[in-house]
């Protein structure tokens, strides 16, 4: 019988890693990439898309609206959109790290990658793992033809 394929890892990004892959490029780039050539699955939510868009937006990068409109659409093309219905509180310093884990809990992801630090405190969800962008790629080469799931 044939060797069964391992699944590709289905991944959340937190905004931070969107942000950091469109404006800087990177390790957060390299995950994107990994996306576009059907290697991984990321979800994304709603509220995480209003997060990007107002920071690309914002005061701090200052994109045109049809530049910030343009990459949501990037983005969308690219990621599976789901609607968290359940709320988690389990960041109370800062409850809006916790839409990343509803997006998680929602899609089935088995990863979070985030450079957010009380994400990367909590080291897992359940059984979702959570990391930083440089040790999701190291992971993923040290494990090559092996599923990230545990």
């Amino acid at each position: 019988m044939p060797k069964k394929k391992p699944a590709k890892p289905k991944l959340v990004l937190d905004s931070n890693v969107f942000i950091s892959a469109l404006v800087f490029g990177g390790k957060p780039r390299e995950i994107l990439e990994l996306a576009v050539r059907g290697l991984v699955e990321i979800a994304i939510s709603d509220d995480i898309l209003e997060e990007i868009r107002g920071v690309l937006g914002g005061k701090k990068f200052q994109y045109p609206a049809r530049i910030v409109r343009a990459l949501i659409s990037e983005i969308e093309d690219l990621v599976h959109l789901v609607q968290p219905e359940e709320k988690i509180e389990a960041i109370a310093e800062d409850p809006e790290d916790n839409r990343v884990l509803e997006c998680a809990v929602e899609s089935g992801a088995n990863i979070i990658v985030s450079g957010d630090s009380h994400l990367l405190a909590l080291q897992s969800f359940g059984k979702i793992r959570i990391m930083s962008p440089d040790e999701f790629l190291r992971k993923k080469r040290t494990r090559k033809g092996r599923s990230l799931r545990r």
